[in-house]
């Protein structure tokens, strides 16, 4: 049965390790994992990079990971010096202090970053029910270089997809004017234990040095983005109309300024002319 928290644990030492080589690990990297559940990623993540902070939100897997890192496992399972292991909801922890200053939960305390906010990246096999919050964290600035978690196929066919699709959304618009998205490969639900009841995914994302949305804007423009998908069957003219209240020659001028088809519809609209509209509007 599935742990409390959704839980569904990966080992197929294959993929682990293709997981691990999507983040293009590096000897001096810093890297947060979240929800390392019985540290089979943790491990593979510890002999490639250079310090990985795992943070597990079940108090029991925590405890078990606690053990492993302070060597007191009698089978000698137990993960090397560079691995820390914290409680803690990742929804809700601070992951630049963490990634900062790992706890002293291992032997050998990491030293403290003299960086603000050290480069890192983040990996995990992520509980489905609590995908979008975690890339919408993920992607709220300081942000780390690379993100690569396993989620469900669904989810990151959603964010990785092209104007036009049927499932292009205001995911996939919020997600791709900070990052760049990408879908490497599909997990076979029956890799895990439990097996999920669908398919996974692993999704990278690679936050841009320049987002197309400035910080400060992000979350008027996804409402904004939002609320025209949720007209999506209706002409953008009309959408814009019920959505901003502006008046159908106004509409139309805008959209004729920005090279945008008249007749068009919100899911045919690229990123970028999303946020052309959006500071048209003077949004």
């Amino acid at each position: 049965m599935p742990r409390p928290l959704g839980q569904h644990f990966l080992h197929d030492p294959a993929v682990l390790d293709r997981i691990v080589d999507a983040l293009d690990p590096q000897p001096h990297d810093r890297v947060l994992e979240i929800g390392p559940g019985g540290g089979t990623l943790t491990r593979r993540l510890a002999s490639r990079v250079g310090v990985v902070v795992a943070i597990e939100k079940d108090r029991g897997l925590f405890l078990e990971l606690r053990e492993a890192s302070s060597g007191k496992r009698e089978t000698g399972d137990v993960f090397p010096d560079n691995v820390t292991v914290v409680q803690g909801d990742a929804l809700t922890a601070d992951w630049h202090a963490l990634i900062a200053q790992p706890p002293a939960v291992s032997p050998s305390p990491h030293p403290a970053s003299s960086i603000p906010h050290p480069a890192y990246k983040v990996a995990g096999n992520i509980p489905y029910y609590i995908t979008s919050p975690l890339i919408d964290k993920a992607l709220t600035p300081p942000r780390p270089t690379v993100v690569v978690f396993l989620v469900q196929k669904e989810v990151a066919d959603r964010v990785t997809s092209a104007p036009g699709s049927k499932i292009y959304g205001a995911l996939s618009v919020g997600v791709q004017v900070i990052a760049r998205a990408e879908r490497l490969f599909t997990v076979k639900a029956g890799t895990f234990n439990p097996p999920p009841a669908v398919d996974a995914a692993v999704l990278r994302l690679r936050p841009r040095d320049a987002p197309l949305i400035d910080d400060a804007e992000q979350a008027a423009f996804r409402s904004f983005v939002t609320a025209l998908f949720g007209q999506r069957r209706r002409q953008l003219v009309r959408g814009l109309r019920t959505v901003v209240g502006v008046g159908r020659e106004e509409a139309a001028r805008l959209l004729e300024a920005l090279g945008i088809d008249l007749a068009a519809r919100p899911e045919v609209l690229s990123p970028s002319a999303f946020v052309s509209l959006y500071r048209a509007l003077g949004r």
